[in-house]
């Protein structure tokens, strides 16, 4: 092994990501953490840098060393990264063609993380989501030798600007691929084929010791609705602004706590006065963790109206609604993707057609005026829960992925 520590006991892997932090993707700093309880030893490789000011306060607990990686294009840098990982990794040369054929600060990205990987003895390189992050881990595990893999979520595989062609390649040649529900397992094998042959459903899951079941007691005179995401026209919260007036027409008092920033918020601010809600809605901004876990456990009715985006994107199974019935808050949402795997019509909560209002309002309602279904509803999801979406178990399956993956050149020279 050319200018190579020995490889170390342990599982060492290298996380691979576009921006870490990033306050709208806590699974990924949750999923580190008990990839680190577990013992494996995790380095964090960073596309960009962090952009939001705000974080949540698990990302104190994680040890992993962070590295922001280039992006700086002058002939002088990037000659000067590719000299040392050439002097670290003397594959580099032998990939030249394809460092020549990416754009430059994948490439420049790539040769840094090979670097890295010889100079600490990583043994494997995962990414989360199938786009930049991936083709940046893919080629630096060219360059390296070792193997790769990737978490395909919802925009990396249903947005419209997808490289399908590059996602094949990915699919086909990473060492594993895992999604999030069997509605992305079946879309990839459908979409890709036989390149998908590998590809394994793992769950989003919850770390259901954070969040403690508990029925719901006495009812507040106001009830209050909560729904929490980015504030992006997949989430649909335009519909639950207007079936919040259709509640209001009706003579029905209630609250809504929306949690979250993005794009949109301009236009939902707007929404919130042409339908006179100003008194009905609060728009919270984005808020640490705690503060939504707040918000959500004092909620009657969690609702996530997701649609599907007119650039083809979409949610694949959102973290808040796993947290939302661990915490026994009943449920509304709409059958997009994978959330059907987990609100399940008339036993884990409800669902309504996407883009519906009426359906929408008339689902709350029936959650409010029927607390004893509601309640049974909110308890059979967290049995659904601790027997499908437990971090602690995905934790341990991932950790079986990665070290098969490391395993697994090792099984192809023996045969």
């Amino acid at each position: 092994m050319s200018a190579t520590s020995a490889p170390p006991a342990g599982l060492r892997v290298g996380y691979v990501l576009k921006m870490y932090p990033r306050f709208s993707e806590t699974f990924i700093v949750h999923e580190i953490l008990h990839q680190e309880a577990l013992g494996t030893e995790v380095e964090i490789f960073s596309l960009r840098l962090p952009v939001d000011g705000r974080f949540h306060e698990a990302l104190a607990d994680v040890r992993a060393p962070v590295t922001y990686l280039a992006r700086e294009h002058k002939v002088a840098p990037f000659w000067d990264e590719l000299a040392t990982a050439a002097a670290l990794v003397p594959e580099v040369c032998e990939h030249l063609d394809e460092l020549l054929a990416s754009p430059p600060d994948e490439a420049l990205a790539a040769v840094q993380v090979a670097a890295a990987v010889r100079r600490n003895g990583l043994q494997h390189l995962h990414a989360h989501f199938g786009s930049v992050a991936t083709a940046v881990a893919r080629l630096a595990a060219r360059l390296t030798g070792i193997g790769y893999s990737f978490t395909a979520h919802a925009k990396d595989i249903f947005h419209e600007d997808v490289d399908r062609s590059a996602l094949s390649d990915r699919l086909r040649d990473a060492s594993a691929v895992v999604t999030v529900s069997d509605y992305n397992l079946d879309h990839l094998r459908d979409e890709h084929g036989t390149a998908a042959d590998r590809v394994v459903r793992l769950y989003n899951s919850v770390d259901l010791e954070r969040f403690p079941y508990q029925p719901k007691g006495e009812r507040a005179a106001t009830p209050r609705l909560a729904a929490v995401g980015r504030l992006v026209e997949k989430k649909g919260f335009a519909d639950l602004l207007r079936a919040t007036s259709l509640l209001t027409e009706a003579g029905r008092e209630v609250h809504v706590d929306l949690v979250g920033a993005g794009p949109e918020e301009a236009r939902l601010r707007r929404l919130v006065g042409e339908l006179g809600l100003t008194a009905q809605v609060t728009l919270h901004g984005a808020l640490p963790q705690s503060r939504v876990h707040e918000v959500v456990a004092a909620a009657e009715v969690l609702v996530a109206p997701c649609i599907v985006g007119a650039d083809g994107n979409r949610d694949g199974l959102p973290t808040v609604l796993l947290e939302g019935l661990a915490l026994g808050t009943p449920t509304v949402a709409t059958p997009v993707t994978g959330i059907p795997e987990l609100v399940r019509h008339g036993e884990t909560g409800l669902l309504v057609p996407e883009s519906s209002p009426a359906e929408l309002a008339a689902a709350v309602l029936r959650i409010l005026d029927d607390r004893e279904g509601a309640a049974r509803r909110a308890f059979a999801a967290r049995r659904l829960l601790e027997a499908e979406f437990d971090i602690r178990q995905h934790a341990r399956e991932l950790h079986e992925i990665f070290r098969a993956a490391v395993d697994e050149p090792a099984r192809d020279v023996a045969s």
